[in-house]
């Protein structure tokens, strides 16, 4: 198993990539600490989590707050004795709207989840990381800033700021056997882009042709499978990837190639 005796904690426990990066952490051998703000889902996941043979601590988090993040943080360290990876996954899409025509105060959402959110749990982290004489912190990034999509501005801007935290944090922490790196998402298929298949069908559109419309750019012709995106972030955690940092990995079937 690749984290055999790994100790983890994954925010954004939402439908798709974030509860297979649970399940896919359990079943590689780490045991969890899990984050979202919804007490309802986050339940649901750790109880599947546990089916699987999983250990899992699941606090409600909203990780714009500091003090919640250190709670989470600590709360897993202390369950499970030490602390060897963090993984951003929560995230907040923001309004979709030409930048002409938006409120860049609705640019500040983003911002506050996908940028600061992380950086509140990476400071939360790096404690226990150092005391651990090292560790892994992986933020899930997004391909919308290597190719742009209108509509999408504040998404995107908040994530560019993300890969230059990731880098930056990368050089400053790799003195203490830190390594940061970031994966690149594009299209999943899960219960996200289902449901967008499923409202683009319409009007004599079918699903397939959805469905062929944005793999046609998709180099292996197909949505990726959350599962199988999950497993990239796993593979960052692990041992394999031991002297990888600052790195960005492409994880979209090649959809983008830098």
């Amino acid at each position: 198993m690749l984290l055999a005796d790994k100790v983890a904690v994954i925010s954004g426990m939402g439908p798709g990539l974030g509860q297979e990066l649970a399940y896919a952490f359990v079943r590689e051998g780490a045991k969890i600490g899990i984050c979202c703000r919804s007490q309802g889902f986050l339940e649901e996941v750790a109880a599947e989590a546990r089916s699987r043979g999983g250990e899992v601590v699941a606090l409600p988090t909203d990780v714009t707050d500091a003090a919640q993040c250190t709670r989470l943080v600590d709360a897993t360290a202390e369950a499970f004795g030490h602390l060897d990876a963090l993984v951003n996954s929560a995230y907040n899409p923001g309004t979709f709207a030409l930048f002409e025509d938006a409120d860049l105060a609705d640019w500040r959402l983003p911002m506050e989840v996908n940028l600061f959110g992380a950086l509140n749990l990476i400071k939360a982290t790096v404690p226990h990381l150092k005391a651990a004489g090292g560790g892994a912190i992986v933020n899930v990034n997004s391909m919308i800033h290597r190719k742009p999509m209108p509509y999408q501005g504040g998404y995107a801007t908040s994530k560019a700021a993300l890969e230059g935290a990731t880098k930056m944090l990368a050089r400053e922490l790799g003195a203490h056997k830190i390594r940061v790196n970031s994966v690149f998402m594009g299209w999943m298929w899960g219960p996200p882009v289902e449901g967008y298949v499923d409202s683009a069908a319409q009007g004599g559109v079918s699903k397939q042709d959805v469905i062929g419309g944005i793999t046609k750019d998709i180099a292996l012709g197909i949505v990726p499978d959350d599962a199988d995106c999950a497993n990239a972030v796993a593979f960052l955690c692990s041992d394999l990837a031991r002297v990888i940092t600052g790195a960005g990995l492409d994880v979209n079937g090649g959809d983008f190639m830098p």
